[in-house]
């Protein structure tokens, strides 16, 4: 697999883009080892602490005792500049911080409420259901919402949709807006879809992706879906080992892309039958086992409900396990109209 980037891809936004954190900032390192990583692709100080020092070693042929002395002079250094958080902080200053942290709304105050403001940076949303619970139309809505002001729920800034199953449309997208009292034009110029057609073909968008997130403003990262192509891929038992590690590779990249770069995950999952209880009472659990189980910072369980739709907190590290109704109409995801 190539990883080089083109140079002129690297001098120009290097130049343009103020946040780029250039590995260059490793005064430590030989010319030597910088010019590995660079061939490499390894161009941002964000690019390493997302790889890992196993693939740094694997991609840019150096040992791995160097490879975890630049991942550990890497950390110290983003550290030290405040871009991630000191590896010993008190748990007042991390409380301060949460305080802060960006939130997107979904479109509906009932499903806000739920996830305690709005989807938020730095963690990972999962959201899974059967065929038409609403998890795309979360996706699209969401792809609006974010460019919105803070005032309005939104970020400011552009979507990243990774779309597996060619579920992505402009056109829902433009509806959204219009309803909206938004510029369809100007919110689909800040919409920057990436249509992965293998599981290999994922992985390496998801490697590339630091730089989009970079030079584009990127605030939201969308899977839709995660699982898709690996259940389709990897068939069978003698299959199911290697699967999973490929997907705990995976969520782990996204978890250090959201915490890196500061922005919300948001990703559909699939379901399987559980029917454990028997026929009559056959229930649906979320696809991947304990691999997104563990690795999602929240979950939720999308259900029809006659005209509505129910979402409900299965997991989440502050919230209580509980459920919400929402809509789906012209404008994406909104409350229940009353009646």
């Amino acid at each position: 697999m190539n990883h080089s980037v083109d140079p002129e891809y690297s001098s120009v936004n290097q130049k343009s883009n103020k946040d780029f954190l250039s590995i260059d900032l490793l005064s430590d390192l030989s010319i030597d080892l910088l010019s590995q990583l660079k061939e490499g692709g390894f161009l941002s100080l964000k690019d390493v602490i997302i790889e890992g020092p196993l693939e740094l070693s694997t991609r840019c042929g150096i040992s791995m005792d160097d490879s975890n002395f630049i991942y550990n002079q890497t950390i110290t250094f983003l550290e030290d500049i405040g871009v991630i958080d000191m590896r010993f902080t008190p748990a007042t200053t991390l409380y301060d911080k949460r305080k802060r942290i960006g939130r997107i709304s979904t479109g509906s105050q009932n499903f806000n409420k739920l996830l305690g403001g709005g989807i938020e940076t730095n963690a990972i949303t999962e959201v899974y259901g059967e065929f038409g619970t609403g998890k795309t139309q979360l996706c699209h809505t969401a792809c609006v919402m974010v460019q919105l002001s803070y005032s309005q729920g939104g970020l400011d800034g552009g979507a990243l949709y990774i779309d597996t199953e060619n579920t992505f449309r402009p056109e829902r997208i433009e509806t959204i807006s219009k309803a909206r009292h938004q510029n369809p034009k100007q919110i689909l110029d800040n919409i920057v879809v990436a249509r992965a057609y293998s599981s290999s073909h994922q992985e390496l968008i998801l490697s590339e992706s630091s730089r989009i997130i970079e030079s584009q403003n990127i605030k939201l990262l969308i899977f839709d879906s995660a699982i898709s192509l690996y259940r389709s891929e990897f068939l069978g038992l003698s299959s199911l080992s290697l699967r999973q590690q490929r997907l705990n590779k995976l969520i782990h990249s996204i978890m250090r892309i959201a915490q890196t770069h500061q922005i919300a995950v948001l990703l559909t999952n699939q379901v399987q039958s559980s029917p454990e209880t028997g026929f009559a009472n056959l229930s649906f659990k979320a696809a991947g086992g304990n691999i997104f189980a563990h690795s999602s910072t929240y979950r939720i369980y999308l259900r029809k409900s006659n005209r509505n739709r129910i979402a409900r907190m299965v997991d989440s590290p502050n919230h209580p396990e509980s459920e919400t109704v929402f809509s789906i109409g012209e404008s994406g995801i909104t409350d229940p109209q009353k009646e």
